[in-house]
């Protein structure tokens, strides 16, 4: 399947190969050529074979490969050749070695979060009846008085200790809006997810970490060098500080999917671990509707005009190049409009 310029690879069995300057796509006897040229990603959903002629292709085009487990989360990634100035890796790294500015993004990051977070509920409230809505005007307060003790915050720590606490009734309120539907949710849970609310979740959460990944890679900055996310060997922490802005986004996403039954109980499929995943038919789906979603414009404050989803990555990462090469004084996160 190819949606804009990322082409998704679904299912068991399949090899990827390398053939006069295309990339060949075989299982079960049919092939697929996917040109080269024109796309700027492929994920990978299943177990494909990739031989090192077409990761060579790849990373020679500038293409990203990126593979991504049943839930969502990330197997591994082959990215091109690290582009943009190595001054600017300096300066992430002598910013992330500075503990005021590593505190200062990392409550950046966290503010634009819960900011959004805060709308997206309000929103939920405006379309539901009065005494659902007064429900979630409380939970959108909880996160308000989080919001407000994010300035006092002295360690990353603490940034994360409010950040959690504001998941907590922001999930609350997810749950209450949808208590009425076939989906019942009640917490956030991973590693596995355990209901379709959750595998939904991780999934989309993935697919927006391989974009910002890639973003992050295309304005030049090391992917694992973060502020809010500790620095871990084989994690992308910058990539997912960035996410963290844009979730609300995907949560707004899956929200609407499943309220409008877009997805049925049997498109979920449950291990007898007690795990919970998508389906294949299913997922194929979700990726169709995540594509036409990519191409949504967005009211964007710092551009001053709306812009297409699927450039938010890209713009953020410019920004904060932007800001570590101390062009602009402060970094301006994504904000969801109210």
């Amino acid at each position: 399947m190819r949606y804009l310029s990322t082409v998704y690879l679904a299912g068991y069995g399949g090899k990827l190969t390398r053939a006069k300057g295309s990339l060949v796509f075989a299982r079960d006897g049919l092939k697929q050529r996917i040109p080269l040229d024109g796309i700027d990603a492929i994920v990978i959903l299943g177990a494909a074979e990739v031989t090192v002629d077409a990761l060579a292709a790849c990373a020679n085009e500038g293409v990203r490969v990126a593979a991504l487990k049943r839930s969502g989360a990330l197997r591994f990634s082959v990215q091109p050749p690290q582009g943009g100035n190595v001054q600017l890796r300096v300066a992430q790294a002598e910013a992330a070695l500075d503990e005021s500015r590593t505190l200062q993004l990392a409550k950046t990051f966290v503010a634009a979060k819960l900011q959004s977070c805060r709308r997206v509920v309000l929103r939920w409230a405006r379309d539901e009846p009065l005494r659902a809505s007064s429900f979630l005007t409380e939970w959108s307060d909880t996160i308000a008085r989080r919001l407000e003790r994010l300035p006092s915050a002295a360690t990353g720590d603490q940034v994360r200790g409010i950040e959690g606490d504001a998941a907590r009734a922001y999930f609350a309120a997810m749950g209450h809006v949808l208590s009425d539907g076939p989906f019942p949710f009640l917490a956030r849970n991973r590693r596995p997810p355990r209901d379709p609310v959750n595998a939904m979740l991780g999934f989309c959460y993935g697919l927006l970490v391989t974009e910002v990944e890639g973003a992050v890679q295309a304005a030049g900055l090391d992917h694992q060098v973060g502020f809010l996310h500790r620095a871990r060997s084989g994690r992308p922490s910058l990539a997912l500080d960035m996410t963290e802005e844009l979730r609300p986004l995907a949560d707004r996403f899956v929200v609407r999917l499943l309220r409008r039954r877009e997805l049925s109980p049997t498109d979920f499929v449950v291990t007898p671990g007690g795990a919970c995943f998508l389906g294949d038919d299913a997922r194929s789906r979700v990726i169709r509707y995540w594509e036409h979603d990519k191409a949504v414009l967005v009211p964007h404050a710092v551009m001053r005009r709306p812009v297409e989803r699927w450039t938010l990555p890209t713009v953020q990462a410019t920004l904060l190049a932007r800001h570590l090469r101390r062009d602009l004084p402060a970094y301006p996160p994504f904000v969801l409009a109210a």
